[in-house]
C-alpha cells in the first residue's frame, strides 16, 4: 500500500459527508451505483442470494456494503483510507457479518486467497488500477458464474488510457495525484472478453433530468467464465 495514495484518499474523504439517514423512499440502506442520489439500478445487478457473498473494491464510507449486510449477504469491503473506514465503523459497525479491510485492492486480492460471489467497484479501486493488473484479479477472486460490476465516468471524448485525477490538499500543499483508467464501454468489453469474462454488458446512465446534469455513468456488468468449474 503507497503511503501517498493512502494519504491522498484521507484528503479526499474529509471532503464527503456520510451517506445520508434515509434515501427518497425511506429506506435506511441502500444500494447506489451513480453519482447521483436516488438514482439509477440496485443492488440487483450483483444476483446476489442471501447468505453469498460480494468483495466491494474501494468501499469508502461502507453504505453499499451496509445494504449488502441488510439483504442478508457477507459483504468485505477493502479500502485504502483509513478516514474512510472509520466512517464506515462508525456508521455500520453493527452490520452483520460486514467485514472491513484497509489496504490496496489488488493486494488484498492476491493475499486473501478468497473467492466472492461478486466483486463489484462504484467509483472505486477499479477506476484506479491498471485493468492489465485488475482483472485477472478480480477473475481469479470470482467464483465461475461470479458476478463482476463497476461503475465510474464515462471517458471523456479522445482521453483514453491513464489519466492523472488531482485531489486539493491544502492552501499550502500541492494537490495529490492518483492515476485512473479510463476507457470507452466497447474497449472495457474487450479487455473482460480477453481476461476470461463473459455475458458483457456496458451502459452510460444518463444523468437525471432533474438534476439538469449532461455526465452520466458508465455501468458495467460481466460473468466469470466457468473455467474450472
Amino acid at each position: 500500500m503507497s503511503e501517498t495514495e493512502s494519504a491522498a484518499w484521507d484528503v479526499y474523504s474529509a471532503t464527503k459527508e456520510q451517506r445520508r439517514r434515509t434515501n427518497s423512499r425511506g429506506e435506511t440502506t441502500w444500494f447506489n451505483w451513480t453519482q447521483y442520489a436516488d438514482h439509477g439500478p440496485g443492488a440487483e445487478v450483483l444476483s446476489l442470494k442471501p447468505g453469498e457473498s460480494a468483495l466491494d473494491l474501494g468501499c469508502g464510507s461502507g453504505g453499499n456494503l451496509a445494504h449488502l449486510a441488510a439483504l442478508g449477504m457477507k459483504p468485505v469491503g477493502v479500502d485504502l483510507s483509513s478516514q474512510q473506514l472509520r466512517k464506515a465503523r462508525d456508521r455500520w459497525g453493527d452490520a452483520p457479518g460486514m467485514e472491513l479491510h484497509q489496504g490496496g485492492a489488488l493486494d488484498f486480492m492476491t493475499v486473501a486467497g478468497t473467492t466472492f460471489d461478486a466483486v463489484y467497484s462504484v467509483f472505486g479501486a477499479a477506476w484506479f488500477c491498471d485493468p492489465g493488473l485488475l482483472l485477472p484479479a478480480v477473475h481469479a477472486s470470482l467464483r465461475p458464474g461470479g458476478v463482476f460490476a463497476l461503475s465510474q465516468r464515462p471517458p471523456v471524448q479522445g482521453c483514453y488510457g491513464c489519466q492523472a485525477s488531482y485531489i486539493p490538499r491544502g492552501p499550502d500543499e500541492d494537490p495529490a495525484i492518483v492515476k485512473r483508467w479510463d476507457y470507452e464501454p466497447g474497449v472495457w468489453a474487450a479487455l473482460l472478453g480477453e481476461y476470461g469474462f463473459t455475458a458483457v454488458t456496458t451502459a452510460v446512465l444518463p444523468a437525471p433530468v432533474r438534476d439538469k446534469r449532461t455526465i452520466g455513468t458508465l455501468l458495467i456488468r460481466a460473468v466469470r467464465d466457468n473455467a474450472g468449474a
